[in-house]
């Protein structure tokens, strides 16, 4: 698996063409630390191909291994890159498409 690092938020690649690269969202998801047989229920903020910002309930070790389920991709893979009082950065280990969690937003209003 290919670990995008820290400075993933900064490198990503817009999927839509614009100059940010991340999209802001409001929208539910589950995270699950990987091994863990349950899930907690987190708020995603912001998404790009390489990551996302999300508010959680409780803290997660640094670097930790995690999964997080996205409407419209499923469960995908990362580790914990950043975290500060309730939100969470985390770097995926592959690249999704955030148009897809966009646009399962809208959809969803």
């Amino acid at each position: 698996m290919k670990h995008f690092g820290k400075n993933v938020f900064a490198d990503a690649k817009p999927a839509d063409g614009s100059r940010r690269g991340r999209e802001s969202v409001h929208v539910a998801a589950r995270l699950r630390i990987v091994g863990a047989a349950s899930a907690m229920k987190v708020g995603i903020r912001n998404v790009s191909a390489g990551g996302l910002m999300a508010e959680l309930p409780r803290a997660i070790a640094p670097d930790a291994a995690i999964e997080v389920e996205l409407a419209g991709i499923g469960w995908v893979s990362g580790r914990v890159a950043w975290q500060t009082a309730g939100r969470v950065g985390v770097a995926f280990d592959q690249e999704i498409d955030p148009v897809q969690l966009v646009a399962e937003e809208a959809g969803g209003k």
